[in-house]
């Protein structure tokens, strides 16, 4: 009778401390989107509409503040760095984008 006490009890503590674990963090994956002319992002204005479309698309679209954000050329493909309104003072308190200047294809980058 011991034995089956204790064993409800390891069970029932096990249990518990899985149900505690974190969850495995959501990762957006980068935007199909095909390689053609139409696609590309040559320009800062193609690159933030490319970022918009991708922002849409995730859960927490309201929390973007698309109007404040900056973009930086880098060689062969753009930074877009979006404030968001849950990170206000938080240091970072920007979401960053990279956006591939030939297929226009947007894929989130981490932020330290």
């Amino acid at each position: 009778m011991h034995k089956s006490i204790s064993l409800v009890v390891l069970s029932a503590t096990l249990a518990g401390l899985y149900s505690c674990q974190p969850g495995q963090p959501v990762t957006s994956t980068p935007s199909q989107q095909p390689a053609n002319a139409s696609a590309a992002a040559s320009t800062e204005a193609q690159a933030r509409a490319a970022v918009a479309r991708f922002v849409e698309q995730q859960p927490n679209a309201a929390l973007y503040q698309l109007d404040s954000a900056q973009a930086l050329e880098v060689n062969d493909h753009w930074q877009i760095l979006v404030p968001r309104t849950d990170w206000a003072g938080r240091m970072p308190n920007k979401a960053a984008f990279d956006v591939d200047k030939q297929t226009g294809t947007v894929s989130p980058l981490a932020v330290k």
